[in-house]
């Protein structure tokens, strides 16, 4: 089966993202979408460990070629980041039992590949344009803060600040997180997202979770420093 692929423009048409829609986490931003398309192409191999976490390795392997089954425009933010910030026409509705556990198996993937990546990268990382001079900490309070402290209100969270910043608070959070997507899910929730959907918080939560874990490999500085 080919991997069903959304192409997503900013207003503007200023930069794009692509994303594999059943793999989340799975996805790149460029300046055109035929850029972006080529970079997700070229993360195949990258997105491999997760799938290996998740155990969807022949499922995995056994994907063909993307293709691209919606092209869209997106936010205005779209055009800024490179990053898709609305869900796609498939991205409504309630989620089946099977579709909802497997994207959440596969979001816990994310996790457990970020906490591995952050727990062997050098403290300090290679300076460059994305993030500035951002060190490993504060690549890591920023996703994790970002996604305990911002993302989880979608699904009627309300976490105090920094509480998801030690071991045993980060632990809480992800459970209290995926429980929460369950019940949102079956409806148990009063307040409904107004331009999010679950499926879209489930693919944002992964990418930004992998987005900045990769960021992490790419600024490693062990192999430089001889550790």
């Amino acid at each position: 089966m080919p991997i069903r692929t959304v192409i997503e423009h900013g207003t503007k048409d200023k930069r794009s993202a692509a994303f594999a829609i059943d793999w989340p986490g799975w996805s790149r931003g460029a300046k055109t979408a035929e850029l972006a398309l080529e970079t997700l192409e070229s993360y195949r191999e990258r997105y491999r460990p997760i799938v290996d976490v998740a155990g969807m390795t022949r499922e995995f392997d056994a994907a063909g070629p993307l293709e691209i089954v919606e092209d869209r425009i997106g936010t205005g933010s779209t055009d800024f980041w490179g990053i898709s910030f609305s869900p796609s026409s498939t991205e409504h509705g309630p989620m089946g039992d099977a579709e909802l556990e497997r994207a959440i198996t596969l979001l816990r993937a994310c996790w457990t590949f970020f906490d591995g990546v952050a727990a062997r990268v050098s403290p300090e990382m290679r300076k460059g344009p994305r993030g500035g001079g951002r060190d490993r900490d504060r690549i890591i309070r920023h996703v994790i803060r970002n996604e305990s402290e911002d993302f989880a209100k979608q699904v009627g969270l309300r976490n105090p600040e920094e509480a998801a910043l030690t071991p045993e608070g980060l632990k809480r959070h992800r459970e209290t997180y995926v429980a929460a997507m369950r019940a949102y899910n079956a409806g148990e929730v009063e307040r409904r997202m107004r331009n999010w959907t679950l499926q879209f918080l489930i693919r944002h939560s992964a990418y930004h979770t992998l987005d900045h874990a990769w960021e992490m490999e790419d600024k490693d500085l062990s192999a430089e420093n001889g550790d």
